[in-house]
């Protein structure tokens, strides 16, 4: 082979790689940018796209931050598994919320949640090996489960069985090859909570067959209507040392921009997963660790007062969606999330546009009434809208009113 037929070669290779290209882009951060750019540009957009509270971070929060940023001793490296005392604090907390009693050497302080969940499928997952997705699900799930060469395997639950997944279709699901089971609750997109008996059903099932359970609390503090939530990891001791929790400040403490999440779990992996990360960030930035240390170890008061205006917007939202023909929207009973079926309203005339999918439809309404929301296909099937609530009360009555004006005008 001679010089020439390398050039050639080289030339013909693809510029961006494979594994990376085939990443699809995130959905709610994608329509969350569209619909400020929108706004910056003079446009009167209201948006339910992104999963972020509209309070500011509380106080006291902040103020740890300030004082740590004026100690030189935050300005150096730190351990790449994050600060000792953050990680004590978050096995202290681990065990008031959950129930479920670590060693700061099973924690894993990472750059907010995302890292905690690509970490955890990179230390657990080789090539092949598959995870069963219950579906609606997060959309940066099956893209981490991909990136670290694992496979997801979708097990959907629609609105008839209020999107909760049952053992009999993980079951159904499994195969030689599955090594992990996903499991989220209160759940992001569609705000579902499982009962304490169906947790633990998930949980004794996943044992007995010998899965990794990795799950994300991330929404734990924001239930409603008396609705518990339950960690699997106590809900089902039998699984033993196979079960990992990603957890993190953002949504409870509305420090969506400090990006501070972390991971829980047997030591050996949390070790694979601490090198891991010594390689790609080192350590979190330590004065948002301060930050966050304030807010685990901290009072839930700020929380209590945030979940109650969370709550008010739930039920106006909700009670909105389902006053429109042609839409059903399950009461969520977590998160700040509503998940709309609009299937019934694909295939029909809005201002002469016959949107075929849930995507074709969030555009439309993007376009014609200024709302910005989140199609299923994010999230898996066709068919389906996410709108979060977590908003301010006057931009979520006048984006639920456009919606229901223009959707109220189908043919």
């Amino acid at each position: 082979m001679n010089a020439t037929t390398d050039d050639s070669i080289r030339a013909a290779l693809p510029r961006i790689s494979r594994r990376i290209d085939s990443i699809a882009e995130s959905a709610t951060l994608a329509v969350d940018a569209k619909a400020k750019a929108l706004k910056a540009a003079g446009r009167p957009v209201i948006g339910f796209g992104a999963g972020e509270p509209d309070f500011p971070t509380p106080d006291y929060i902040v103020e740890a931050a300030i004082a740590a940023a004026r100690q030189p001793r935050f300005h150096r490296y730190s351990p790449a598994g994050g600060l000792p005392d953050l990680k004590q604090a978050i096995a202290e907390k681990t065990l008031r919320d959950s129930g479920y009693a670590v060693d700061p050497a099973q924690v894993l302080v990472t750059n907010g949640g995302k890292q905690a969940v690509y970490e955890s499928f990179a230390s657990l997952l080789d090539p092949g090996d598959e995870v069963l997705v219950p579906t609606p699900f997060w959309t940066t799930y099956p893209e981490a489960i991909r990136l670290a060469g694992g496979v997801p395997v979708e097990v959907f639950a629609g609105p008839e069985q209020g999107y909760l997944v049952t053992v009999d279709q993980l079951e159904a699901a499994l195969t030689p090859r599955t090594k992990v089971l996903l499991f989220v609750s209160p759940s992001n997109p569609t705000g579902a909570v499982y009962a304490a008996d169906a947790v633990r059903e998930i949980g004794e099932w996943a044992a007995a067959r010998g899965l990794w359970v990795v799950t994300d609390e991330i929404y734990e503090h924001l239930t409603y209507d008396g609705v518990p939530f339950t960690s699997i990891a106590t809900a089902a001791p039998s699984l033993g040392d196979r079960v990992v929790i990603l957890n993190g400040v953002a949504k409870t403490y509305a420090m969506t921009g400090w990006r501070v999440g972390w991971m829980v779990g047997p030591k050996d992996l949390v070790k694979a997963a601490t090198n891991l990360q010594s390689h790609a960030t080192s350590n979190v930035s330590n004065v948002p660790q301060m930050a966050a240390l304030a807010a685990v170890s901290g009072p839930l008061t700020a929380v209590d007062a945030m979940k109650v205006a969370f709550d008010r917007r739930r039920r106006a939202m909700v009670s909105a969606l389902n006053g429109i023909d042609g839409v059903e929207c399950p009461t969520p009973h977590g998160a700040f999330y509503a998940y709309a079926d609009v299937r019934a309203l694909l295939g029909r005339s809005f201002d002469g546009v016959t949107p075929a999918t849930s995507a074709e439809l969030a555009a439309l309404i993007l376009e014609k009434v200024e709302v910005a929301v989140v199609p299923g296909e994010a999230f898996g099937p066709s068919g389906y809208l996410r709108l979060s609530y977590a908003l301010g009360d006057e931009d979520l009555a006048t984006g639920v009113g456009r919606l229901q004006e223009f959707l109220g005008s189908v043919r």
